[in-house]
């Protein structure tokens, strides 16, 4: 089951190298595969955003060679970001990215500033939902943080994606209200995070919709 948090806007965007000039990019057209980095893993919702794009590309017939969508977690994702600045002057490289767009180098110290990238398109905003399984005995959100309240430090387990990203973050500000402390246990994506909740290892993450409700669908 699944109990609505307030919104946490997560901007999911499309970004390239800062490098490629905006005069060069009108006429411009691929000569080899695009690689369209994720920068998280898979089943997550910067995931299935890149391969909704990829469809759309394929099916349309949108440009001539193929897009190729890549997952690079590593590092809270900074493996992907470090790879595409490492890709200076290369137009057929893009990362779709999140907030860990600025959380991670300032969690990790990684040689990256966002402002090393060129936004090119904001495609959408995240909604994250207090998700609980559907044998947990909580009915709302309510009856969830007054057992967590009730427990000790770190009593209840909160699966989230990655350190220091958006479900961190989100984790942080609802024990700050509550005054508990959950045992945030970070995983390489929303698919993965899903998974740990219908096995019951853990009791509650704050996942987006889209990758949390198949699960949701099959009860």
């Amino acid at each position: 089951m699944f109990m609505t948090l307030r919104t946490f806007a997560a901007v999911l965007s499309i970004a390239a190298y800062a490098s490629i000039a905006p005069a060069a990019a009108q006429a411009w057209e691929p000569t080899r595969n695009v690689e369209f980095i994720v920068p998280a893993g898979t089943g997550g919702g910067a995931d299935q955003m890149a391969r909704v794009v990829q469809g759309i590309i394929g099916k349309h017939n949108l440009m001539k060679q193929s897009m190729v969508v890549v997952n690079k977690a590593g590092g809270a994702g900074g493996e992907g970001f470090l790879d595409v600045k490492a890709s200076a002057r290369n137009p057929h490289k893009l990362i779709i990215t999140l907030s860990n767009l600025f959380t991670t180098p300032l969690g990790t110290g990684i040689p990256f500033n966002w402002k090393e990238l060129t936004p090119v398109a904001m495609l959408a905003l995240d909604e994250f939902i207090l998700w609980v399984n559907a044998e947990s005995p909580y009915q709302t959100a309510q009856q969830y943080i007054e057992a967590v309240r009730a427990a000790p430090d770190n009593t209840f387990k909160m699966a989230g994606t990655g350190s220091k990203q958006e479900d961190q973050i989100i984790t942080v500000a609802l024990e700050r209200i509550i005054g508990k402390k959950f045992a945030y246990v970070p995983f390489a994506g929303g698919g993965a995070v899903a998974v740990q909740l219908v096995g019951k290892h853990v009791n509650s993450t704050v996942n987006n919709p889209i990758e949390a409700v198949a699960h949701w669908r099959a009860g």
